[in-house]
């Protein structure tokens, strides 16, 4: 759809009115949130065969299109994942407000108070593509902490992003807050969510969520504050003193558990005086399971059916059953690859020294860093936040997985009795 002036009036109205929803959020009481909470918990499980039956149509148009093994699987929303989705609502319920917390405060010798205490962003907008569980966990997130939202949630969901946002909507307006605190402008198409990255007088803070070149063309063209959740090209070392039996069981879940998310391995690193006595099993499993290997020359001299590696390999986040495999001299080399070619996402390394344990985590740049875990770890709910907005790869404001405090900023209170500044 392209852009016309009607379009942009309509746009307006949409977040202004999320902008006047804001408001109201930021005085709605815990209980206020949290009764609006249960009741998307409810709804969502009320109108499970509604959101499959549209997911159904969102596939059916994905497959015709040719999207991509794992965009289909993030697309995609069962009986189970409707269920997860319900349950995730729930456990944020649980957790404490960080709206009015008192972050710092002190009293000044000459008896003025003041306090540092959390408060909304205001509203948040969110750009992202096929992931429905999104809409959701976002939403969530952004009511509880209370903030306003807008969704732009791509053509490849458009079907059940319509049924999700009418669960949300009317779960709001059921308990008596704002309906308008949920704004979409996915029928707008491209033109809505470039309107979206502009609309400084409305939206406090953008959150894309999606590939390398999604989130790219966001911090591109926003003119709105922008949290960066950035692309995984998720890295494991298993250095020289690494067991076989952890090596291959934490490649194996990382890679293969769930391939098409941002937590999942994408480059494996093997030091050489471990490499004959780990690869062997380690690729076995990985093999086993349907995963190709792209090596390079010294791994293929232990496997010489493997895809040769490129440079592009390890620039890549696969999100599929692919995983780039190379033999580094050291630990020194395994780092300078990881900084060449890391995300800032997660990466972790396998060892049983513990000096080499310390280095890692002391000396890798990323949000994540990891000894002997598995990468898939990181994510709000295994992180207790419930839900996630996304994990941020930036360093300002929030960095790794973001749960309730990072959707709110802070204010100063200062409380005094006539004072003047001498």
């Amino acid at each position: 759809m392209e852009h016309s002036d009607l379009d942009t009036a309509v746009i307006d109205a949409r977040l202004a009115a999320a902008k006047d929803a804001s408001y109201r959020l930021a005085q709605a009481t815990t209980a206020e949130k949290d009764e609006a909470l249960a009741r998307i918990a409810e709804l969502l499980r009320e109108r499970s065969d509604d959101i499959i039956a549209a997911n159904r149509l969102d596939l059916e148009a994905g497959r015709e299109a040719g999207l991509a093994t794992g965009i289909l699987d993030r697309l995609t929303l069962d009986d189970r994942r409707v269920e997860a989705l319900a349950e995730a609502v729930l456990e944020v319920i649980a957790l404490t407000d960080p709206v009015g917390e008192t972050v710092s405060g002190r009293s000044l010798p000459n008896g003025v108070r003041i306090d540092q205490v959390r408060v909304p962003l205001g509203v948040v907008g969110a750009i992202y593509e096929a992931r429905p569980n999104v809409t959701v966990d976002i939403a969530v997130l952004a009511l509880k902490s209370g903030n306003a939202v807008v969704l732009r949630g791509g053509t490849a969901a458009e079907q059940t992003n319509r049924v999700l946002l009418g669960v949300l909507r009317d779960a709001l307006d059921s308990v008596g807050l704002p309906a308008d605190a949920v704004q979409t402008v996915d029928d707008f198409g491209r033109a809505g969510a470039r309107h979206l990255m502009q609309a400084r007088d409305y939206v406090d803070v953008l959150i894309p969520r999606g590939s390398a070149g999604l989130i790219r063309a966001v911090v591109d063209e926003a003119k709105v504050p922008v949290i960066e959740t950035g692309a995984g090209v998720v890295h494991m070392y298993l250095d020289a003193s690494a067991r076989e039996d952890w090596a291959v069981e934490l490649v194996h879940n990382a890679k293969v558990q769930r391939p098409s998310v941002c937590n999942a391995l994408e480059t494996l690193l093997v030091h050489r005086e471990a490499a004959e006595r780990l690869l062997p099993a380690v690729l076995d499993r990985l093999e086993a399971s349907g995963v190709t290997i792209h090596a390079d020359e010294r791994v293929r001299t232990l496997r010489p059916e493997a895809v040769p590696v490129t440079d592009e390999d390890w620039a890549t986040e696969h999100m599929s059953l692919d995983l780039s495999v190379g033999i580094v001299d050291s630990m020194d080399d395994a780092l300078a690859h990881i900084r060449r070619f890391s995300t800032k996402h997660t990466e972790s390394i396998v060892t049983n020294d513990l000096a080499n344990a310390e280095r890692f985590l002391n000396e890798v740049d990323a949000a994540a860093v990891m000894v002997n875990a598995s990468t898939r770890f990181t994510d709000g709910a295994e992180f207790g936040f419930g839900a996630e907005v996304g994990i941020s790869t930036q360093k300002l404001h929030a960095r790794g997985p973001m749960g309730l405090p990072e959707l709110t900023s802070t204010k100063w209170l200062v409380r005094g009795s006539g004072h003047v500044r001498a």
